[in-house]
């Protein structure tokens, strides 16, 4: 019975929220922890302290993309290091080589596995959108 307790226990689900990333625009989490894996929510470039979408063009807005991200990985206690796997939505695929500079910028080693996908829109106008599953540590 205790050995049970003990599994289920070690197997819950555990969410992450901090101020210094922008607040869910709907039904989820920054990111939930499950299994020793961190699985961060797909992150637009909203500045936390606004709730605006800022910056104008691909590159502002994955620079602001990434740092919530990061925010969000550093509260769980892991670092880009540990970011296992990265998803890209992009509005346009020709901002691609742009959004690919800023990106590897926050990745000088260790780098995730990556997908990225053109969409037709993003919530709120933005042009970029990034998510991660992170080992946690």
């Amino acid at each position: 019975m205790c050995y049970t307790w003990q599994k289920k226990v070690m197997t819950m689900k555990k969410i992450i929220q901090t101020k210094n990333a922008p607040a869910p625009i709907g039904p989820f989490s920054q990111a939930t922890v499950h299994g020793g894996t961190l699985y961060v929510s797909g992150q637009l470039p909203i500045d936390p302290g606004s709730g605006e979408v800022c910056g104008n063009d691909v590159r502002a807005q994955t620079k602001l993309v990434m740092e919530n991200l990061l925010a969000i990985v550093e509260a769980a206690g892991a670092t880009a290091e540990d970011v296992l796997k990265c998803t890209i939505l992009l509005t346009n695929m020709g901002d691609f080589a742009a959004m690919n500079e800023v990106y590897g910028s926050f990745f000088p080693q260790n780098l995730p596995a990556r997908i990225c996908y053109e969409v037709c829109a993003l919530p709120k106008g933005a042009i970029v959108e990034v998510d991660a599953i992170v080992a946690l540590r």
